[in-house]
């Protein structure tokens, strides 16, 4: 169990970097396939920008946050999948830099003769990152990264049938999930062009991205037995199924206009895909190497579970405030920040705080004791459940303590 933990926060994270980074990436492909002549690609471009402004750089935590655990927790399967895959991982990289590099200048550059050169820049890195970092997970789906530093092809690894096909799979995911989290924000604003723009482009970015994925399914089979049987048959093909609904249920909810659902909804599709993968993967990491075989020693997988614990409660609240201010509007440009930054649920006894602190401060020296000092699996097990109930416990402090009026 202890051993399989790591792996589990690497999940959530590429999840979460998926869900949230794909829908900048997506912001950045209909940047380059604005339509709607030159007065419409202005106000896509301009939309598009405006939604990502407060989170871009924040939804890269996740990555930086998957790879953490990843060479420190498995050091072997990281060495061979970076050593393996590093033409498309140095390509992601360069894209990321690109990316960002180019929506920063945008801002300098308004009316400038460079500008339009910019705004190239940045869309095409858009669709060139996902691309790569879709690559990779299909090298390591189709079994193409042996264990051992460099023992695959460079080349054969991630340019392969598999590989292009959930590359493709990523940019279409990117640009759905972006039409749809577009078209909410456009209805927040009141801008009812983009909105009904965003909303067609919604419908039909998913019925391309769920085609791809049926398509993606055939090309597993073919190319990559092991995991079309785990998608076929049991935990997996559940994961199958749920993606489906939601992508249908998506859809339904787009056609009538309820964005709001629509976006989570969009996103349980695209995370039920990255649990599918690791579902039919699983108990493997590379062929030959199980995620036990992989893990670091025990000391380094209790240091990895407490640092997590108590990075979340940093991490989590601070994002949770970020996307509540942006999804209220509070981030946007010209508007009046008044009222507390976070609204405290209903019926919050502010009278304990001291309460609460102690309940997670006691969480997490008894999970950390049991962690460290023990070695069964009993011990173990109630220390993971001490440290959630630390984090989880010091979550509900920061979230209900209040907040000064900015």
């Amino acid at each position: 169990m202890l051993a399989e933990l790591p792996m589990v926060f690497i999940l959530l994270g590429l999840a979460a970097y998926t869900v949230l980074a794909g829908a900048d990436f997506g912001a950045g492909f209909w940047t380059l396939f604005p339509g709607g002549g030159r007065t419409g690609r202005a106000a896509t471009r301009d939309h598009a920008r405006h939604a990502m402004g407060p989170v871009w750089e924040a939804n890269h935590v996740w990555l930086i946050f998957v790879l953490v655990v990843c060479w420190t927790a498995y050091p072997v399967a990281f060495a061979s999948i970076t050593s393996t895959l590093a033409v498309p991982l140095f390509v992601a990289v360069v894209g990321i830099i690109l990316r960002g590099t180019s929506y920063a200048l945008r801002g300098q550059l308004e009316g400038a003769r460079g500008q339009r050169a910019v705004e190239n820049v940045f869309a095409l890195s858009s669709v060139l990152t996902p691309f790569a970092l879709g690559a990779v997970a299909g090298g390591i789906a189709s079994g193409r990264v042996p264990v051992g530093n460099a023992a695959g092809d460079l080349v054969t690894s991630w340019l392969n049938p598999t590989s292009v096909m959930i590359g493709t799979l990523a940019v279409a995911t990117s640009a759905y999930l972006a039409a749809v989290y577009l078209a909410a924000d456009a209805r927040r604003l009141g801008e009812r062009g983009l909105e009904r723009d965003f909303r067609l482009r919604a419908l039909w970015s998913g019925l391309v991205a769920g085609a791809l994925a049926l398509a993606g399914l055939l090309v597993t089979r073919a190319d990559a037995r092991p995991i079309w049987d785990g998608l076929s048959s049991g935990a997996g093909l559940v994961a199958v199924a749920i993606s489906a609904a939601a992508g249908l249920a998506t859809l339904v909810l787009v056609w009538r206009s309820r964005f709001g659902p629509a976006r989570a909804s969009a996103a349980l599709a695209v995370a039920a895909v990255v649990a599918g993968w690791a579902l039919a993967q699983r108990p493997n990491v590379l062929p030959g190497l199980t995620v036990s075989q992989a893990a670091a020693g025990r000391s380094t997988l209790i240091a990895v579970t407490v640092a997590v614990a108590v990075g979340a409660v940093v991490l989590v609240p601070s994002l949770i405030l970020l996307f509540g201010l942006f999804l209220r509007g509070r981030l946007d440009a010209g508007t009046a920040p008044g009222g507390p930054v976070l609204d405290l649920p209903s019926g919050t006894d502010m009278r304990s705080p001291r309460l609460v602190g102690a309940f997670a401060l006691a969480c997490l020296l008894v999970g950390t004791g049991l962690m460290v000092l023990s070695d069964s699996g009993w011990a173990h097990a109630v220390g993971i459940a001490c440290l959630v109930a630390f984090a989880a416990s010091a979550f509900l402090l920061a979230t209900t303590t209040p907040w000064e009026e900015a």
